[in-house]
């Protein structure tokens, strides 16, 4: 028992060092930093799956104490409540041996809890509030306007002037209207690439853990085809009858969805191409589709379709 107590302690002094390193790369490093950040819960997802709930818990609140000493305590209090909720979610779901899907459900709810205790402690401290972006866009929308000026001073043709000056301020208000679905599909992004490596990290130990199917079998809720077609009804509605909040909230609905259609088309994509051509190919091909607006699109709609039709298994090699 005693053994037992020594090495979780171990462990447990190893992973918060660790915690703060990866804290320190965050605040300090211009790229590294981006991808230590997200993947800060990865060691509290460790030590919970190793030892226990209750080592999660002290080693976030061990990490948040010696960043504030080396770092700041503002930082410190950002990063632990920015991704705590995350670590724990995450670390419960694999220590249970929960299915892939309800792991990232738990690790994309709880990364969404972070992002609005984070908003809430950078209200209580500073008075604004990072969720309510009108006062930073009016900012840039006045250092934009500064900016266009002096193309004016060095000569610019002025209707030039004028129409990238109309295109960029609809492009900021075009922004702020997808701003749930941003903070969205950063909460997904997090959750699941600390699932992605937590499981390799954790197999690597010993330990069996949930995995996601191969890429070629994914296969999205249907609801999200029907989601998609309730969108493009709410967006004609909020335009034609100038009904602003059904406008914004079908424009997110309307993005999010047609994003897990690209996904499940490249998926099929995948599966019909596997054994055909190179993989570092597909993926270059994928690229090229994904900045091409027409095929992007159009290949999000046969996605969307797949998933009431299912090419896989109508087209698939048999």
């Amino acid at each position: 028992m005693r053994s037992f107590t020594v090495k979780s302690t171990t462990e447990s002094g190893l992973l918060v060092a660790i915690t703060v390193i990866m804290a320190l790369m965050a605040v300090y490093l211009p790229v590294a930093g981006i991808a230590a950040a997200m993947l800060w819960p990865l060691p509290v997802i460790v030590l919970i799956v190793r030892h226990g709930m209750q080592y999660g818990v002290l080693s976030i609140a061990a990490a948040a104490i010696i960043m504030s000493i080396v770092i700041s305590p503002v930082s410190a209090v950002h990063m632990a409540a920015a991704f705590g909720p995350t670590s724990l979610a995450l670390g419960y779901g694999f220590h249970r041996g929960l299915s892939a899907s309800r792991i990232l459900l738990y690790g994309l709810a709880a990364s969404l809890v972070g992002t609005f205790l984070t908003a809430g402690l950078t209200m209580l401290l500073t008075g604004v509030n990072p969720l309510a972006m009108t006062e930073q866009l009016a900012a840039m929308k006045e250092a934009a306007a500064a900016s266009f000026q002096m193309y004016e001073a060095v000569g610019m043709d002025p209707q030039e002037q004028a129409r990238l000056q109309r295109e960029f301020m609809e492009s900021m208000d075009y922004v702020m209207l997808l701003l749930p679905v941003v903070f969205l599909l950063s909460g997904m992004l997090t959750a699941w690439l600390n699932f992605a490596v937590g499981g390799k990290v954790l197999h690597r130990l010993g330990h069996q853990v949930t995995a996601l199917p191969v890429f070629d079998e994914w296969r999205l809720p249907r609801v999200i085809l029907y989601v998609f077609a309730f969108a493009l009804i709410g967006l004609y509605w909020g335009t034609t009858r100038n009904l602003e909040l059904l406008q914004q909230l079908s424009l997110n609905v309307y993005v999010f969805s047609t994003l897990a259609g690209f996904i499940q088309g490249t998926a099929v994509l995948s599966s019909l191409t596997r054994g055909r051509i190179r993989r570092w190919l597909f993926w270059l091909i994928v690229m090229f589709i994904f900045f091409n607006g027409f095929i992007s699109q159009l290949l999000a709609v046969c996605g969307l379709f797949d998933m009431l039709f299912d090419y896989r298994k109508r087209f698939g090699r048999r």
